[in-house]
């Protein structure tokens, strides 16, 4: 009853992304699943409790990161059960996360995507290999999220305004300019994927081979693979070229406002820990070009 209702707010009042959504049910099952072991329900918890799964989740090697979002999800429960009147007080209110070392985004240098993206010879010929250059030219060319992406719709490329019309977290709707090269090679695709015939075309800008709607394993395995011809980092994520998207414009001199839209950033706090790559990477060129460092 508990998580069936916090559920039905998050979906309709909250607008959560079913991406979001879907990471909240799974830590709220998880921790579930550990007061069963005791026999407990969500509205006899304690804060003991709480710290005992933390413990628990350290002991068994998961990321001190991935403790602090799950603690993050109790708080986000709670609080609304506290609000229903379904539990008298909040205990998460008493439990403190764990440290969390800050980590800069990992990104990769223009120059290196540039190579990558002007060589047509990687991607080879025939529909597949258009697709693929267009979801590392899209991720690249404007940040999009990988959850952003997949929902593209052919009526989202605005060929005339030259923008794509992006849905972001909760719905949230934003304009993303799109340079020249790109929407040319937008327009190339959108023309070969009608020629294609597909049975049941999808309106989902990016799909299959058989012209199903793309999904996340599909976009990760394109982006594993062609990244690696550029990159020796154990991570070859689709969040990497936004990251990488960001770093660029931050670089060359971006608002940092700016780029916040160009993100969908909520607040602004979320697009400065960009900034610290733009440091480090002065102090590298400090290093390398003052006579006294």
């Amino acid at each position: 009853m508990f998580i069936e209702r916090f559920t039905n707010y998050l979906q309709y009042e909250k607008r959560f992304s079913a991406h979001t959504l879907s990471a909240y049910l799974q830590d709220l099952h998880q921790f579930q699943k550990f007061l069963l072991q005791s026999e407990l329900d969500f509205d006899a918890v304690k804060h003991h409790d709480i710290r005992s799964w933390i413990v628990d989740l350290l002991d068994k090697q998961t990321e001190p990161r991935s403790v602090q979002r799950k603690l993050s999800t109790l708080r986000t429960f709670y609080k609304f059960l506290q609000r229903e009147m379904l539990v008298e007080a909040n205990p998460t209110l008493q439990v403190k996360a764990p440290r969390v070392s800050k980590k800069l985004p990992v990104f990769i240098e223009d120059s290196n995507l540039n190579s990558l993206l002007d060589n047509a010879e990687v991607f080879g010929e025939g529909f597949e290999g258009l697709r693929d250059r267009v979801v590392l030219e899209l991720l690249f060319g404007t940040g999009i999220r990988l959850a952003e992406l997949i929902t593209l719709n052919d009526a989202d490329v605005n060929l005339y305004e030259q923008t794509i019309k992006v849905f972001g977290k909760r719905s949230k709707e934003r304009i993303i300019p799109v340079n020249v090269s790109l929407m040319k090679l937008l327009k190339q695709y959108i023309e070969e994927k009608s020629k294609q015939n597909f049975q049941n075309l999808s309106q989902k800008l990016l799909v299959t081979s058989e012209g199903k709607a793309a999904y996340p394993k599909l976009i990760y395995r394109i982006v594993n693979k062609y990244l690696a011809y550029i990159s020796t980092n154990e991570k070859k994520s689709p969040h990497i070229l936004r990251h990488s998207f960001a770093t660029s414009l931050l670089n060359k001199g971006a608002d940092l406002n700016a780029i916040k839209e160009l993100l969908g950033h909520a607040s602004l706090a979320a697009t400065q820990v960009y900034t610290h790559n733009s440091v480090e990477r002065l102090k590298t060129i400090y290093k390398q070009a003052h006579p006294k460092a």
